[in-house]
């Protein structure tokens, strides 16, 4: 009798553990490593010895981050917003931003850079924090402030890109860039004031 409760116990105490092992493995494949900290990684390890090619490759990932979170908030004003105003520029967000990670993605070949495959973490974050908002008024206006903050900060990394990135096709296509950021920008800020306006 002894015996077999010496089994019993041995075999729940077994029975727990692989419990255990089994729960921790699960945990562990839940939380997937950011898109951008993937790319990052990969593009360090190749680039170890040339600064000049980690630096162009930041700039690719930092806009390819950029292009995949504006795609994305871009069909969610489509969907949620109210405003015409506010579906309009989340239609030209897609349309531009569809455009312009296609265009990044030559220079990644070629540079043989890793680049972000899905919305990374900080774009889930915005993401998240409009779609939070109501549909209606207070969805609006948090996304032209989202677009007005976000376009300035896009320019500014993209003017840095146009003058620094060692690669002269890179230099050449930021440059580029910049004017079509600025017009988001102005058309934000309009869309801004005009939603302030409006009753």
């Amino acid at each position: 009798m002894k015996k077999a409760r010496t089994l019993v116990k041995a075999l729940f105490g077994t029975a727990l553990l692989a419990l255990f092992l089994g729960v921790s493995s699960c945990k562990k494949e839940v939380k997937e490593e950011d898109p951008k900290e993937v790319a990052t990684d990969e593009n360090e390890a190749k680039f170890d010895q040339n600064d000049n090619k980690e630096d162009d490759s930041e700039f690719l990932v930092a806009a390819a981050e950029t292009d995949l979170a504006e795609i994305e908030i871009g069909k969610l004003a489509q969907s949620k917003g109210t405003d015409q105003g506010v579906k309009d520029f989340g239609k030209m967000l897609v349309a531009d931003h569809t455009k312009s990670a296609n265009d990044t993605k030559p220079f990644a070949d070629k540079l043989q850079v890793s680049l972000p495959t899905s919305i990374t973490e900080k774009g889930k974050e915005h993401y998240n924090e409009l779609n939070e908002e109501k549909a209606g008024k207070d969805f609006d206006g948090k996304f032209a402030d989202m677009m007005v903050k976000g376009h300035e900060d896009a320019i500014a990394k993209m003017e840095k890109a146009s003058e620094k990135a060692s690669d002269v096709e890179i230099r050449t296509w930021a440059a580029n860039m910049v004017p079509t950021l600025k017009g988001h920008l102005e058309h934000a800020k309009m869309l801004q004031e005009q939603l302030k306006n409006k009753k």
